[in-house]
């Protein structure tokens, strides 16, 4: 996907000299690729470049060649496109241009949402809109109920990482090296992060255990080999910085987040709950697993919380200054509509993938 992106974006130079595109993962330094670009350039007064460095992050520091070289004047006419894996790392160091980005944009290449996956995979006319739409679109797309039914199984199983998605479509499941593939990416963002990977084990374990029931910091550092709750937050945080984890806190009928509350913690993707669960040797959960995916889809599109009393919201997101609660089951337990939402949507067993399908 963002080979493709690159790839069309670069198409539009007129001449191949017009463009550089490098990949960085075996390089110590980038600064000399640039000059020696640049001095070909010059010589053939190309005034207008494309420059993709792919996997930057591989470079140690490689944001003081880039901004050395935007001081001087030598990208004023170009697009610069860099791309790191390491998400932690390039979401912080992109604060490090104040002033020197132009018209640039932040492009966050998650994985594949299910209303992509039907419309790629299952080559369905889905109709989509935003969590207010759900019904609307649901009335929309309930024509394809079982095919999307069978897409949405074989989505809890290949999340929306390319390769998975690949190998289960070619061979009827994922295979262990795919499953390592990824684990060994999040692991590795850990450690660049500074953090330990048996306390994150830990941690890890102790939320899968959790299966969406709010925790808190105490709670978790209580659990494991952590010293302290703000230890406890600040793995939390990394695991969110990486996009493998996502915090719903607690927010009151008034609106009001309370920080101090407990929360639910859910990881982002079916795929990434299969194989930390096998990682940490804990049961996987699949009702936990369906929630944690509603919860991080729509938490893609507006901000998203918990409420809690006498009875639970699982969801809860605010569009257009109101909240809108979302209960998730794959059972027949329902609860009641608390009185202070006008809008309460149930996401049952049945319909489940015709709602998501619709959100996008």
């Amino acid at each position: 996907m963002l080979f493709d992106f690159i790839n069309n974006f670069i198409s539009i130079c007129n001449d191949v000299a017009n463009s550089l595109y490098r990949g960085l993962q075996s390089y110590c330094k980038h600064g000399g690729i640039l000059d020696n670009y640049l001095s070909f350039r010059d010589e053939r007064r190309i005034k207008h470049s494309v420059i993709c460095l792919d996997e930057i992050t591989f470079v140690h520091e490689w944001w003081r060649a880039i901004k050395s070289r935007i001081d001087l004047g030598k990208f004023e006419n170009d697009v610069l496109i860099l791309t790191g894996s390491a998400s932690m790392e390039i979401m912080k160091q992109r604060e490090l241009f104040p002033g020197r980005r132009g018209y640039g944009r932040d492009f966050l290449m998650l994985p594949l949402s299910f209303n992509s996956y039907a419309k790629v995979l299952g080559k369905l006319d889905i109709v989509s809109g935003g969590i207010e739409d759900v019904e609307r679109t649901a009335k929309a797309n309930k024509i394809y109920s079982d095919k999307l039914s069978d897409l949405f199984k074989k989505y809890m199983e290949t999340g929306g990482f390319p390769r998975s998605i690949k190998d289960y479509w070619k061979y009827g499941k994922v295979s262990i090296e795919t499953e390592r593939i990824y684990l060994d990416w999040v692991r590795g963002d850990w450690v660049k992060a500074g953090r330990s990977e048996k306390y994150m084990k830990e941690v890890l374990s102790y939320i899968i255990r959790a299966r969406g029931t709010p925790i808190s910091w105490l709670g978790i550092a209580a659990e494991t080999s952590l010293s302290s709750p703000n230890t406890a937050r600040v793995y939390v945080e990394t695991l969110e910085h990486t996009f493998v984890a996502k915090t719903l806190n607690f927010i009151s009928p008034d609106f009001r987040v309370m920080h101090r509350k407990n929360k639910k913690i859910h990881i982002t993707d079916p795929f990434l709950i299969k194989i930390i669960s096998r990682y940490t040797r804990t049961d996987f959960s699949k009702e936990w697993a369906v929630e944690a995916t509603v919860a991080s889809h729509i938490a893609r599109i507006c901000p998203v919380y918990y409420w809690r009393n006498s009875t639970e919201v699982d969801i809860v997101c605010i569009v257009d200054n109101k909240q809108i609660g979302i209960e998730v089951t794959t059972g027949i337990k329902r609860r009641k509509r608390p009185k202070h939402m006008k809008e309460f949507y149930v996401f049952d067993g049945e319909n489940i993938p015709v709602y998501l399908a619709g959100i996008g």
